[in-house]
Protein backbone atom coordinates (compact mmCIF):
# COMPACT_ATOMS: atom_id res chain seq x y z
CA UNK A 1 0.00 0.00 0.00
CA UNK A 2 1.35 3.42 -0.56
CA UNK A 3 1.15 6.23 1.30
CA UNK A 4 2.27 9.46 0.32
CA UNK A 5 2.46 13.19 1.42
CA UNK A 6 -0.05 15.28 0.59
CA UNK A 7 1.28 18.60 -1.74
CA UNK A 8 -0.91 21.73 -2.47
CA UNK A 9 -1.96 19.56 -6.16
CA UNK A 10 -3.46 16.78 -3.65
CA UNK A 11 -5.80 19.34 -1.90
CA UNK A 12 -9.27 18.04 -4.18
CA UNK A 13 -8.43 14.33 -2.88
CA UNK A 14 -8.11 15.35 0.36
CA UNK A 15 -11.40 17.33 0.81
CA UNK A 16 -13.17 15.06 -1.00
CA UNK A 17 -11.94 12.38 1.49
CA UNK A 18 -12.47 14.59 4.38
CA UNK A 19 -16.03 15.50 3.21
CA UNK A 20 -16.61 11.54 2.56
CA UNK A 21 -15.78 11.49 6.87
CA UNK A 22 -17.79 14.12 7.98
CA UNK A 23 -21.07 12.57 6.07
CA UNK A 24 -20.15 9.02 7.16
CA UNK A 25 -19.10 9.54 10.32
CA UNK A 26 -19.84 12.79 12.23
CA UNK A 27 -22.87 12.87 10.17
CA UNK A 28 -24.52 9.88 10.93
CA UNK A 29 -23.26 10.24 14.61
CA UNK A 30 -23.60 13.64 15.77
CA UNK A 31 -26.53 15.66 15.29
CA UNK A 32 -24.71 18.87 15.75
CA UNK A 33 -22.07 18.09 12.99
CA UNK A 34 -22.10 20.63 10.05
CA UNK A 35 -21.20 18.19 7.13
CA UNK A 36 -20.93 21.22 5.52
CA UNK A 37 -17.82 22.34 6.69
CA UNK A 38 -14.96 20.40 4.51
CA UNK A 39 -17.13 22.17 0.95
CA UNK A 40 -16.82 25.55 2.96
CA UNK A 41 -13.92 26.10 4.88
CA UNK A 42 -11.86 23.25 4.68
CA UNK A 43 -9.85 24.42 1.45
CA UNK A 44 -8.20 27.11 3.67
CA UNK A 45 -7.85 24.81 6.84
CA UNK A 46 -6.21 22.19 4.96
CA UNK A 47 -3.85 23.94 2.76
CA UNK A 48 -2.44 25.60 6.08
CA UNK A 49 -1.73 22.23 7.34
CA UNK A 50 -0.02 21.01 4.16
CA UNK A 51 2.55 23.64 4.88
CA UNK A 52 2.98 22.94 8.72
CA UNK A 53 6.22 21.39 9.91
CA UNK A 54 4.20 20.39 13.06
CA UNK A 55 1.28 18.62 10.93
CA UNK A 56 1.37 15.64 8.85
CA UNK A 57 -1.27 15.10 5.77
CA UNK A 58 -1.23 11.58 3.84
CA UNK A 59 -2.95 9.82 1.38
CA UNK A 60 -3.88 6.62 0.83
CA UNK A 61 -6.43 4.10 0.09
CA UNK A 62 -8.96 6.29 -1.44
CA UNK A 63 -8.76 8.21 1.64
CA UNK A 64 -6.09 10.51 4.25
CA UNK A 65 -4.81 10.88 7.66
CA UNK A 66 -4.42 14.40 9.49
CA UNK A 67 -2.52 14.03 12.58
CA UNK A 68 -0.71 17.20 14.79
CA UNK A 69 1.41 17.71 16.99
CA UNK A 70 -0.29 19.57 20.09
CA UNK A 71 1.00 22.23 21.75
CA UNK A 72 2.37 21.77 25.10
CA UNK A 73 0.47 21.39 28.40
CA UNK A 74 1.30 23.12 31.55
CA UNK A 75 -0.75 20.58 32.92
CA UNK A 76 1.20 17.69 31.47
CA UNK A 77 4.91 19.18 31.07
CA UNK A 78 6.38 15.60 30.39
CA UNK A 79 3.94 15.34 27.62
CA UNK A 80 4.84 15.40 23.83
CA UNK A 81 1.58 14.14 22.01
CA UNK A 82 0.99 13.70 18.68
CA UNK A 83 -3.14 13.52 17.82
CA UNK A 84 -4.48 11.89 15.10
CA UNK A 85 -6.56 14.09 14.16
CA UNK A 86 -8.87 12.13 11.45
CA UNK A 87 -8.57 9.47 9.07
CA UNK A 88 -10.81 7.42 6.10
CA UNK A 89 -9.79 4.93 3.84
CA UNK A 90 -12.00 4.66 1.24
CA UNK A 91 -14.76 1.65 1.27
CA UNK A 92 -13.11 -0.15 -2.22
CA UNK A 93 -10.02 0.02 0.02
CA UNK A 94 -11.23 -0.74 3.84
CA UNK A 95 -9.65 -4.07 5.18
CA UNK A 96 -6.65 -4.29 2.47
CA UNK A 97 -4.30 -2.96 5.22
CA UNK A 98 -4.46 1.07 3.66
CA UNK A 99 -5.66 1.90 7.42
CA UNK A 100 -2.66 0.34 9.09
CA UNK A 101 -0.25 1.71 6.57
CA UNK A 102 -1.70 5.10 7.26
CA UNK A 103 -1.38 5.07 11.19
CA UNK A 104 1.79 2.79 11.03
CA UNK A 105 3.26 6.42 9.22
CA UNK A 106 1.70 8.69 11.48
CA UNK A 107 3.37 6.76 14.00
CA UNK A 108 7.00 6.78 12.84
CA UNK A 109 6.12 10.53 11.67
CA UNK A 110 4.99 11.37 15.51
CA UNK A 111 8.50 9.48 16.93
CA UNK A 112 10.66 11.54 14.83
CA UNK A 113 9.00 14.40 16.22
CA UNK A 114 9.67 13.57 19.23
CA UNK A 115 6.07 12.56 20.59
CA UNK A 116 5.98 10.66 23.52
CA UNK A 117 2.29 10.15 23.74
CA UNK A 118 -0.58 9.73 20.79
CA UNK A 119 -4.00 10.12 21.37
CA UNK A 120 -6.76 9.11 18.84
CA UNK A 121 -10.49 9.73 19.84
CA UNK A 122 -13.68 8.25 17.93
CA UNK A 123 -17.46 7.89 18.08
CA UNK A 124 -18.33 5.39 21.12
CA UNK A 125 -20.79 4.22 19.08
CA UNK A 126 -18.00 3.54 16.25
CA UNK A 127 -17.21 0.08 17.16
CA UNK A 128 -15.48 -0.50 13.82
CA UNK A 129 -13.47 2.36 14.40
CA UNK A 130 -12.61 1.58 18.16
CA UNK A 131 -11.57 -2.20 17.29
CA UNK A 132 -9.38 -0.84 14.46
CA UNK A 133 -7.79 1.65 16.64
CA UNK A 134 -7.08 -1.02 19.57
CA UNK A 135 -5.66 -3.26 16.89
CA UNK A 136 -3.04 -0.39 16.06
CA UNK A 137 -1.88 -0.24 19.36
CA UNK A 138 -4.32 2.32 20.88
CA UNK A 139 -5.87 1.93 24.21
CA UNK A 140 -8.82 3.92 26.46
CA UNK A 141 -7.22 6.91 28.28
CA UNK A 142 -10.20 9.46 29.10
CA UNK A 143 -13.52 9.31 28.59
CA UNK A 144 -15.91 12.18 27.56
CA UNK A 145 -19.56 11.71 28.95
CA UNK A 146 -21.74 14.10 26.98
CA UNK A 147 -25.09 15.75 28.60
CA UNK A 148 -27.17 17.24 25.57
CA UNK A 149 -29.29 20.30 26.73
CA UNK A 150 -32.10 19.10 24.95
CA UNK A 151 -32.39 16.53 28.12
CA UNK A 152 -32.38 19.08 30.42
CA UNK A 153 -36.23 19.96 30.25
CA UNK A 154 -36.44 16.46 31.52
CA UNK A 155 -34.84 16.55 34.79
CA UNK A 156 -36.07 17.25 38.44
CA UNK A 157 -34.90 20.70 39.06
CA UNK A 158 -36.43 19.98 42.77
CA UNK A 159 -33.11 18.58 44.08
Amino acid sequence: MTVSLCTPEDLPELLGSAAALFAEDGGRRDPFMDTGWPARDGAAYYSALIGDPRCLCLLAGGGHLIGRLRSPDPLRPAAVTAVLESMRVGPAHRRSGAGTALVRAFLAWAAENGANEVTVQAYAANEGALAFYRAQGFEPFELTLRHRNGWLSTVDSSH
